[in-house]
């Protein structure tokens, strides 16, 4: 079947008459295309490991390497979430005093995704698209969907406003003026999913609430938990984080090409060093030229104010001396990147710093140090191998052969004609919530929405030269290997059916 400039089935309607059709003909007209595109070669399996680039980058320009620690050089077990979870719900009962029924409600790991936002006025998760779109059949008060109908009542558009969203600055970071709150790391995911299951409590009890206030304890209680998370990870660090026996290797290929390794966490120095000896052995402090803990990112990144100071681990205390050089085996504490690039030297595009969160991690020193950046996104290869799917590869086929038959047809206002494409339109709202679920079934995809990108990775885009599931699978590359960007289709460029 010949391919055109309008798309690869336009020609098969060229000449197409719905007066000689009924509408009956056209589920079986589109159930044969679907026959006829089973012929049609499926796009080749994307590796779960593979390094994906935003921006051209050379690694022969970067000579020095920088880390965060947790979910970038520690990756965590699923376990984790449930301890957070339920130390979480137990200080909102015990601290906040929160009604003892909040004990029984259970952690659900598969309810969140990240990137997803909580409107602290309306009380709603949403999940919105790299234009501020909310995606429909994707909000959430509590465990409740609600309607289409529900959702445009309470925003009266589906298109929100960029200073509601992010802020009468429109910054990239949480504006304490706007509207919405993004959760964009891992360690969101079980707060989420508290929140939620604490507002459809009070929804389904008929409690009074003020969801900002819910929202805030339910935040100020995960973040006071984490100290008690740190002592039980140290206890039993197997338990909790994955061991990964190729991390040595790609500390010894970076350290054996020349390269200086720094390290730059927000956790304290016990639960590091805990972690960092199971992952890479007592010795792990020999790789690294600095090492930086209890960091506080982003203001690492943006207070220039901020003196560093030595860590003394005899007396797990921090000492007040001026710091005039960075030594190799001591620890560090607070800081700045301003004091890090001055007493090192180390500037620009020879800097790749690594992180899991696009902001915090990422964006400061992409945008005001010119620092390359990679991001870790562990749930990645969960999505890659999602997309792998044969029955995924043939559901998005159709869907785009679908919209394209749609797209040709619509302007045909005769009535067999239309009574046709609503058959298509319901048969494409459909797939759409198909390819959808199979990664979650309340908000889809970490990078898509129904079509377009979602606002986290058009921000992981933005800030990330290079992305991948886990650090070590830069193993397989040179340190002087060029990573270079796809060339994407835009819109008035040539047609692509698989996207």
């Amino acid at each position: 079947m010949p391919r055109t400039e309008h798309g690869f089935w336009s020609s098969r309607y060229k000449g197409f008459s719905w007066s000689d059709r009924s509408s009956k003909q056209c589920s079986h007209s589109s159930s044969s295309i679907f026959e006829s595109q089973n012929t049609k070669k499926l796009p080749v399996d994307v590796h779960p490991d593979a390094v994906f680039a935003c921006n051209e980058l050379d690694l022969s320009e970067v000579q020095v390497y920088g880390f965060d620690y947790d979910y970038t050089l520690a990756c965590y077990k699923p376990i984790l979430e449930d301890l957070l979870y339920n130390l979480a719900r137990e200080m909102l009962v015990k601290r906040f005093r929160y009604p003892e029924d909040i004990l029984d409600l259970e952690y659900e790991p598969n309810f969140a995704v990240r990137g997803l936002h909580y409107d602290v006025e309306k009380g709603l998760l949403v999940k919105l698209d790299s234009f501020l779109q909310l995606q429909l059949g994707s909000v959430y008060r509590g465990r409740t969907k609600l309607g289409a109908d529900e959702v445009l009542k309470l925003y009266h558009n589906r298109l929100l406003p960029i200073a509601y969203v992010e802020g009468p600055n429109n910054s990239y970071r949480h504006n304490t003026n706007s509207k919405m709150v993004q959760l964009a790391d891992l360690f969101s995911v079980p707060e989420m999913c508290l929140l939620c299951n604490i507002i459809e409590y009070f929804e389904r009890n008929r409690i009074d609430y003020n969801p900002e206030i819910v929202f805030h304890d339910t935040r100020t209680a995960m973040g006071s938990c984490h100290p008690i998370m740190h002592g039980k990870v140290m206890v039993n660090t197997a338990k909790y984080i994955e061991r990964n026996p190729k991390l040595v290797k790609f500390f010894e290929k970076l350290q054996n090409a020349g390269k200086n390794l720094f390290l730059v966490t927000n956790s304290p120095f016990s639960f590091v060093n805990c972690g960092m000896t199971f992952l890479v052995g007592a010795n792990w402090r020999d790789f690294f030229d600095v090492v930086i803990v209890q960091a506080r990112k982003p203001k690492f990144f943006t207070d220039e104010s901020r003196p560093i100071r030595l860590f003394d681990e005899k007396t797990r205390s921090h000492l007040w001396d001026r710091v005039s050089k960075l030594e190799k085996g001591k620890i560090y504490y607070e800081g700045s990147v301003r004091q890090l690039q001055e007493l090192k030297g180390w500037r620009g595009h020879s800097v790749l710093y690594f992180g899991d969160h696009p902001y915090s991690d990422l964006a400061d020193v992409t945008l005001k140090h010119s620092w390359r950046t990679g991001a870790i996104i562990s749930e990645l290869a969960h999505e890659i191998k999602t997309l792998n799917r044969e029955d995924f590869k043939m559901s998005a086929n159709w869907l785009q052969m679908l919209t394209q038959l749609i797209e040709d047809t619509q302007d045909d206002e005769s009535e067999p004609a239309q009574a046709c494409l609503r058959e298509w339109m319901e048969e494409r709202d459909q797939l759409r919530n198909k390819t959808k679920n199979v990664f979650n079934e309340q908000f889809g995809s970490v990078f898509r929405t129904y079509h377009n990108p979602t606002y986290f990775s058009r921000r992981l885009f933005r800030f990330a030269d290079i992305y991948t599931s886990d650090i070590t699978n830069l193993l397989k590359f040179s340190t002087t290997h060029t990573f270079y960007p796809r060339r994407g289709v835009m819109p008035h460029e040539y047609a692509s059916h698989f996207i």
